[in-house]
């Protein structure tokens, strides 16, 4: 089994929803697990509150457009597109590898990357440093 992630390399749960929109447009550098995994459960949290606030309005079907949850959508389609890149730039893929969710297996290659650790030393996509981390945090 490869080294596991430093501590300081580590992204605490509230941290990872600061650096997701730090890095909104930033497709290059590094992001290890903790950030991408902790980003997800933000995700998740959100999509359930804006889709029980989405019922609770009474906007929710598929004849309806312009939603909360539709605006939310839009709002991290971006940044969620630049941190799966990142996460792939981790383990020394390219980000074009996102591509892969279009296909039938695609998704589940896209998994089996995300769990991966890291590399531990600097790839061809930078240093071992977590992107938009700033570097005196880092000892």
């Amino acid at each position: 089994m490869a080294n596991p992630t430093p501590p300081e390399r580590q992204v605490a749960f509230g941290e990872s929803l600061a650096l997701f929109f730090k890095n909104y447009f930033n497709f290059s550098g590094r992001t290890g697990r903790s950030g991408y995994w902790w980003l997800c459960l933000w995700m998740l949290i959100l999509g359930v509150a804006v889709s029980i606030l989405d019922i609770a309005l009474g906007v929710a079907g598929p004849d309806q457009l312009i939603t909360p949850g539709n605006a939310v959508s839009v709002v991290t389609l971006i940044p969620s597109i630049a941190i799966g890149a990142r996460r792939l730039h981790d383990i020394g893929r390219s980000g074009w590898w996102l591509l892969l969710y279009f296909t039938i297996i695609g998704a589940f290659v896209i998994l089996y990357w995300a769990v991966r650790n890291g590399e531990r030393s600097e790839n061809d996509f930078g240093p071992d440093i977590e992107a938009g981390k700033e570097l005196a945090e880092l000892p």
